[in-house]
């Protein structure tokens, strides 16, 4: 990344000279590496000065004066916002370049990290370990009741497959009778089937020999008669 500071070396403005002066020799104090742009010499750079500074931070004649100051295209801001972050030690991130470490800008950051965060995270690695049981403590809390609840389950539904595999058993047996009881009445009317059959047949010999005779009779009696 290369900062950028737009000048004019021939500036008949004292106060524009001093500007350019506190700019550049801070950048030289910090040892920040920038390269000096010459708008009074190049038209070029002051056209491109011009079109890249951000209408909102452009003065209410629309012409910004230098010093102005870019990191690569990136607008940084003009003498004002870097004399601003001079003074709050912020000037690095003004560039838009990290601090190197040890400087107040430095510092700083890891004092508001430690507010943000509450704790550097090499201090959180000291923290007392927590048992695993401890941890997952509620975990294993709610895996135990789950298995619980699933024996429990399983107690009900062995109960209701006995209580099944009872009235089954029961209705089985409250069939059987009735079905032994309609073969004997089946049986009983076999029998009676039977004994009525018998019973015709010994009155029809009785019939016939009845009818035998009274035959026999009559010829007797026609012989008799002759």
């Amino acid at each position: 990344m290369v900062i950028k500071v737009f000048l004019a070396s021939s500036s008949g403005s004292t106060a524009i000279k001093k500007k350019q002066q506190d700019v550049v020799g801070f950048l030289e104090a910090l040892k920040v590496d920038y390269t000096p742009l010459d708008i009074a010499c190049n038209e070029d750079n002051r056209m491109w000065m011009r079109q890249n500074v951000p209408e909102d931070k452009k003065p209410a004649n629309g012409i910004p004066l230098p010093p102005q100051i870019f990191n690569e295209e990136s607008y940084c801001g003009d003498y004002d916002t870097f004399f601003d972050a001079k003074e709050d030690n912020l000037v690095y991130t003004f560039l838009g370049l990290p601090p190197p470490p040890g400087s107040k800008e430095a510092e700083q950051a890891d004092k508001d990290n430690i507010v943000e965060n509450g704790t550097h995270a090499e201090e959180n690695l000291d923290d007392t370990i927590v048992p695993v049981e401890d941890r997952n403590g509620d975990s294993n809390k709610e895996v135990k009741q789950a298995t619980d609840e699933n024996e429990e389950g399983e107690g009900d539904e062995e109960e209701q497959e006995g209580a099944a595999k009872e009235e089954t058993a029961e209705s089985v047996g409250d069939e059987a009778p009735t079905v032994k009881e309609e073969e004997e009445a089946a049986v009983e009317e076999t029998d009676e089937v039977t004994e009525d059959t018998e019973g015709q047949a010994e009155e029809e010999e009785e019939q016939e020999e009845e009818e035998e005779e009274e035959e026999e009779l009559e010829e007797t009696q026609e012989e008799e008669a002759e």
